[in-house]
């Protein structure tokens, strides 16, 4: 398998897709894949949408696109060291937040309270549904049309009364069982991407400092290490060197203990790495401490600070006035939407405009609340 683990997936044995297709004659099924991913209507909204500071606050912060391609980065870094397949997993970085609202977490809270009386919203699942559904370029089907591993990387938590729902890639859940290792890498690389890009957003923004973060271990002790060894280096500079150090020194533990942990246990093949009762992808446990310090310390003095609740309050607004609006006027959404709302039930035209919420960049979405409110959000505090 190319110098592959015998425990990495395997293209030439995929569980397939779901609509069977003739193989390409360049390019293996995970890197078909990929390569579909990209080309989706829904990866270039990315880019408008937010990550934790709205687009159009500045041009540095980062998108739900730059986002994942930097999860994507760490993804194939992790991938490669423990040979596992690095198409596969940068499949499933590049496609794990297709499904994200815009406005971030605020968005999807407020969409997810929205549709409570119809099924709920979680952003992880509509990434799903977006790759199976929604994206609309292919004579033969409907969706991208992916492999069940790229699926099952995608989905990476669900309930079971959506699980049961899903067939063959929802199955884990209700069994207990696991995804395969590729998958297991992507979940963690988004958690170190963004712990990471946050920190560097937040102090960017002046909304958090580099005092405070010499108090968490993880910063504190490489910045320390950063100003000891260039003591002339600029505070951007120091910051940049202690962020890259941060990267390196997580994803350094996270490859020396999944290797360990791969060597102790051998799984022969995927099969027998989705029957464990652990995953064996995963940090030691003084790195994983430090790095949910880290985590805890921007859920408190970040994503809390009140300019980025001032924010997530308009964003709450808009997404819960444009739900309640194309409920009323169906006809409003664009024919981008899907079929006719008109023709739809309840349930399902409540999904319709879950879909086609889900689907707008940031600016979209305050410019149907603007065209159809007559107001202007308050995008600026």
């Amino acid at each position: 398998m190319n110098g592959l683990a015998p425990c990495a997936a395997d293209p030439d044995a995929s569980r397939g897709r779901r609509v069977d297709e003739p193989p390409s004659r360049f390019r293996n099924e995970f890197q078909r894949d990929r390569d579909r991913i990209i080309h989706s209507t829904a990866f270039r909204r990315l880019e408008y949408k937010t990550q934790v500071f709205v687009n159009h606050e500045g041009d540095l912060y980062r998108t739900r696109l730059t986002h994942s391609l930097e999860v994507a980065q760490v993804g194939r870094s992790v991938a490669r060291a423990l040979q596992l397949n690095e198409d596969l997993t940068e499949a499933i970085c590049l496609a794990h937040d297709l499904g994200h609202t815009p406005f971030g977490h605020a968005g999807q809270h407020a969409l997810n309270d929205c549709m409570r009386d119809f099924g709920g919203f979680e952003h992880n699942l509509q990434s799903l549904r977006v790759v199976d559904e929604l994206e609309e370029k292919y004579a033969q089907f409907r969706g991208l049309n992916l492999t069940f591993e790229s699926r099952e990387g995608i989905l990476k938590h669900c309930a079971t009364r959506n699980a049961r729902a899903l067939g063959d890639v929802g199955r884990r859940f209700i069994d207990g069982t696991q995804p395969g290792l590729e998958a297991q890498i992507a979940n963690l690389a988004d958690e170190i991407a963004y712990n990471n890009h946050d920190v560097d957003d937040g102090l960017r923004s002046g909304l958090i400092s580099q005092k405070g973060l010499c108090e968490v271990e993880l910063f504190g002790r490489h910045h320390h290490g950063a100003r000891r060894e260039h003591p002339g280096a600029h505070d951007r500079i120091i910051v940049y060197e202690t962020i890259r150090r941060m990267i390196g020194h997580v994803v350094h533990d996270l490859i020396g203990h999944s290797a360990q942990a791969l060597a102790a246990a051998a799984p022969a093949n995927i099969d027998e790495v989705r029957v464990a009762k652990e995953r064996y992808i995963g940090m030691s446990d003084d790195v994983l401490r430090a790095h949910r310090d880290l985590k805890r310390y921007l859920h408190a003095e970040l994503y809390r600070h009140p300019k980025v609740q001032r924010m997530s309050d308009t964003a709450d607004r808009t997404i819960r006035w444009l739900f309640a609006h194309y409920l009323a006027e169906p006809a409003h959404m664009s024919s981008e939407s899907g079929s006719p709302a008109s023709a739809a039930g309840p349930d399902d035209l409540a999904r319709q405009v879950a879909d086609y919420i889900a689907g707008m960049t940031d600016r979209f979405a305050f410019g149907e609340y603007e065209r159809w409110s007559g107001q202007a959000a308050s995008r600026h505090s």
